[in-house]
């Protein structure tokens, strides 16, 4: 890994203005992501990890907007560029995985005409060898007789092979970086740990850095290097993605882990989080998950939760886990 990260978030604070107030879907949220590295961003709906991702490649839509941190892209900052110039940087410097890949391709246009689109829009090639590199980032994401399926349409691949392609689509302008917004959910779970094992490898060999954000703890543990954990907009734990899943710091992570099979292997029952999560605009005084937390105290009913820097950057809790403490059943 090179000592400057292909993504820094920093202190990123996203807000959302309506006639009730100021909702605050990302609030504080700071990490880095090295080139070759896969970063997974994992919390339940509403946690704020589709809005992280959506700023960093400036696709927020209104009113939604950043009001303050820093989002820097290989040392540069981004935040803050006009919509062209945030245009000409997807694409080439940063590249985006849709959870529906029919939604995220055009169904008018062969993949081919969409490739080789992509291709001519941000490097300096010819037609002729765009198409060349489109079949090439076919045949890299596993479309078997890529020669004769560019001049296919989106439907007439299956489910898998749609999203492989939309994955070619992301890296055929060769990003530094990729955001994948849960591109397993649509699909069985055979084709999930297909893709997932091509997203591995692509990072591996191309060096590319990768923002997965999903729900599935197995593909978590299955993908990343690392993982960011994410509450009511705020980050709760970040760390090894092995050490916070065999130890979990936070109690929201813990609650996560013991309600999933991936950790609750031998019990004869999933543990759940009671309650659910607050809506933003009826967080409670506090920390934001104190009302679903068993080893809550005054302090955290008082005082909103820390941010990492204010812990041991691994998990915000003001009372973090020890080896001892478990969530109950």
């Amino acid at each position: 890994m090179t000592d400057t990260p292909v993504l820094s978030v920093r202190d990123l604070v996203v807000e959302i203005p309506t006639r009730h107030g100021v909702l605050r879907p990302v609030d504080n949220v700071s990490y880095d992501i090295h080139a070759g590295e896969i970063l997974g961003v994992v919390g339940e709906s509403g946690a704020g990890k589709s809005m992280t991702g959506n700023a960093v490649i400036g696709l927020l839509d209104r009113p939604a907007r950043i009001v303050s941190g820093e989002i820097l892209l290989s040392g540069q900052p981004i935040q803050g560029l006009k919509r062209d110039a945030i245009r000409k940087l997807r694409g080439k410097k940063m590249g985006m995985i849709f959870q529906d890949p029919l939604t995220s391709l055009n169904p008018l246009l062969t993949v081919g005409d969409q490739l080789t689109e992509t291709i001519l829009e941000h490097l300096k090639v010819g037609q002729t060898e765009a198409r060349k590199r489109a079949i090439a980032a076919l045949e890299e994401v596993g479309i078997p007789a890529a020669a004769q399926r560019i001049n296919s349409y989106p439907h007439e691949f299956s489910g898998g092979m749609r999203q492989r392609v939309v994955i070619a689509l992301a890296l055929c302008a060769e990003p530094d970086l990729v955001i994948a917004d849960e591109p397993t959910t649509a699909l069985d779970v055979s084709v999930q740990a297909q893709i997932v094992a091509l997203l591995k490898r692509l990072c591996r060999e191309r060096g590319v850095a990768v923002m997965l954000v999903t729900h599935d703890m197995g593909v978590i543990a299955e993908a990343a290097d690392r993982v960011a954990v994410m509450y009511a907009g705020r980050l709760a734990e970040l760390g090894p993605v092995r050490e916070v899943l065999t130890q979990a710091r936070h109690p929201y992570t813990a609650g996560l882990m013991a309600s999933t099979p991936l950790a609750s292997q031998g019990r004869k029952r999933l543990r759940q989080i009671p309650g659910s999560m607050p809506r933003l605009g009826a967080l409670p005084t506090g920390c934001a998950f104190h009302p679903r937390c068993e080893f809550a105290q005054d302090k955290c009913r008082q005082e909103p939760g820390p941010t990492l820097d204010r812990c041991d950057g691994r998990a915000a809790c003001w009372f973090p886990l020890t080896a001892k403490q478990e969530v109950s059943a």
